[in-house]
């Protein structure tokens, strides 16, 4: 739908809408409030329960896996204790607190924007879905948070901790701080958080009128014109909510400047300790306000430059780019227009003709659906058994064959085809490749994109032969399970060097393959991928052994126990997925 052209027929545009968007907003007003009490309570009722009921097995593993930890000195280890008995004892009195609020905020914005969004382009039936769209779902999506937070506080979290208690450091040698720069330090953060705190508050104050009336102003010209935001139809709903809520969103924009004041002014701290000294520190301190206003400037495109003084808070010559005559400039694409001449680009663009851009869950559905095609092929070969499956949904110290390999199997295939390929991205099974250009903009996204990129290159780099990717696949899939060890296949070509380049590569996929099953999303679908995998083991041995009715029976009952299980009862150990766990586990008290 191509947008209105001249000023009357715009605003005759805006004046047709203006009711249709006032009755949709009535609307899921009505819905929120119909719904906010249930959402709440669900939210509030699962997330103080987890929080409460695991709150003293965190303690006790925190402090257990602190004291256990070979990274860290003695002096480290004090402290370290100190800070987790504030944060745990902080994170008691914020999460009920927090479970609460977050319930009121999901139950009642959750169906305001499934109502506008059930009357975007290609919809069917928009009036039905006004209706029905955010009623139920807000209700799953609660539960659904419930789970992610159980799997964060459960899985993720022991996973995590004995990730600090296993491993080693680099160079032999615990960390340890110096003693006697901490007093200097503790006076540098004392002074930080302070000072900081009243000055980036006055800033906050002085320039928030200016970004309310800049915001509101840039909205208005665009709602006129029907440009940026309001350039598409479907977007025009929460383009226009977004002028009605913008004085939140600059309330919002204070209050984190003002918490930001708390990480830069204790930064204060590290200066002082890196550089051991206190005067640096404080000159740091004066210099982050300095800091905050050029930043705010540039951000509300103000005069750039600040008042305030900025001075040397670095000895190292490598960093004088921090001191006096330092500043904050524009991003660069902002200062080569000006020196080439060139516009600006414009702010028309419709984001139809732009590159679509991966969405990071849509990525990591994608990662499940090919764990689960290619599982189920695993498990005709006979690669993937019921004792993997078993193990992964029992807790129990397993091979790590499922939880670990078999997603680090499925994206050392897609990084063998890309390299064949010669891409400079990542080619996906169904073609589509990820670039630079349409990558998820999202630095979490970056922490695993990046590594994987430079392991491609490596892969290229090295050339391998059929045989010697066949067996790189298997020793990433089975490299957990020292039992099964002896079943990858043999290539007379590999010498001792190239095994050792192929096993690292398989301990790095490996442990890109552990961050990922760290998050709470990726937890929930991998239940459902283990879930799919038993149905299929038991199609198949169900059907290999079809004479044999006491196998069958056993499997059933086998299948039946393990759905059985609550994991909630059961310690996700990182030793399923780490072999030097394995080695200590028999030292571990049960």
């Amino acid at each position: 739908m191509e947008p209105p052209s001249g000023f009357w027929a715009s605003l005759l545009s805006f004046l047709k809408f203006l009711p249709y968007f006032c009755g949709l907003l009535i609307l899921g007003f009505i819905k929120g409030v119909l719904l906010c009490p249930w959402a709440c309570l669900i939210m509030a009722i699962g997330l103080s329960t987890l929080i409460l009921g695991l709150w003293p097995m965190h303690l006790i593993w925190t402090y257990y896996c602190i004291i256990r930890t070979k990274l860290v000195g003695p002096v480290v280890k004090f402290l370290l204790l100190i800070a987790a008995t504030a944060i745990l004892i902080i994170w008691l009195i914020i999460g009920i607190p927090g479970s609460v609020f977050a319930g009121l905020v999901y139950g009642f914005l959750a169906p305001i924007m499934a109502t506008f969004g059930a009357v975007g382009e290609g919809k069917e039936k928009p009036f039905v879905h006004c209706f029905v769209d955010g009623t139920w779902s807000t209700i799953t999506g609660s539960c659904t948070v419930v789970r992610d937070v159980k799997d964060l506080l459960f899985h993720s979290y022991f996973s995590i901790m004995d990730d600090l208690r296993l491993q080693k450091p680099p160079d032999g040698k615990p960390y340890e701080i110096r003693v006697l720069d901490i007093p200097g330090a503790l006076i540098a953060a004392a002074c930080g958080l302070l000072l900081d705190g009243i000055m980036f508050t006055l800033i906050s104050l002085y320039k928030c009128p200016v970004m309310l009336f800049k915001g509101w102003k840039r909205l208005i010209q665009d709602m006129i014109g029907r440009e940026g935001p309001f350039l598409e139809t479907a977007c025009v709903p929460f383009a226009g909510l977004a002028i009605l809520l913008w004085p939140f969103a600059v309330v919002g924009a204070v209050l984190a400047s003002i918490l930001s004041s708390i990480p830069l002014g204790a930064y204060g701290a590290v200066v002082a300790y890196q550089e051991s000294s206190l005067i640096m520190g404080l000159a740091y301190v004066a210099s982050s306000v300095s800091i905050f206003d050029e930043y705010t400037n540039d951000v509300l495109d103000m005069a750039p430059g600040s008042c305030f003084p900025r001075y040397k808070y670095r000895k190292s010559k490598d960093d004088s780019s921090h001191g006096q005559s330092a500043t904050i400039s524009r991003p660069s694409s902002f200062n080569k227009d000006k020196q080439e001449g060139k516009r600006p680009p414009s702010r028309v663009t419709s984001f139809k003709n732009s590159i679509d851009e991966f969405n990071p869950f849509k990525l990591l559905d994608h990662l499940f659906t090919e764990c689960r095609r290619q599982g189920e092929e695993l498990v005709n070969k006979g690669l993937i058994i019921m004792k993997d499956i078993e193990e992964t949904k029992s807790g129990k110290v397993g091979s790590g064959v499922l939880n670990v390999g078999l997603p680090a199997y499925v994206i050392l295939n897609a990084l063998l085809r890309s390299a064949e390929a010669n891409s400079d991205g990542l080619v996906l099974s169904d073609g589509s490749e990820i670039t630079s250009d349409n990558r998820p903009r999202h630095t979490l996204f970056d922490w695993f994109f990046d590594p994987l990129m430079v392991i491609k290159e490596q892969i290229k780099a090295e050339n391998f032969t059929e045989e010697e990717e066949e067996y790189l696949k298997m020793q990433v899939l089975l490299a957990g399970d020292p039992n099964r060890k002896g079943t990858l296949p043999h290539v007379p070509s590999l010498n001792e060097r190239k095994k050792a380049e192929i096993e690292a590569f398989a301990r790095r996929l490996q442990g890109i393959t552990k961050s990922i099953s760290r998050y709470p999303t990726a937890k929930r679908r991998f239940d459902v991928l283990v879930k799919a995998l038993m149905s299929e083991l038991e199609r198949t041995m169900g059907g290999s052994q079809s004479t044999n009715g006491s196998q069958a029976q056993r499997l059933r009952k086998s299948v039946a126990r393990m759905l059985s299980q609550k994991s909630m009862g059961k310690t996700a150990n990182i030793r399923d997925e780490d072999p030097e766990a394995q080695m200590t586990s028999s030292s571990r008290t049960p």
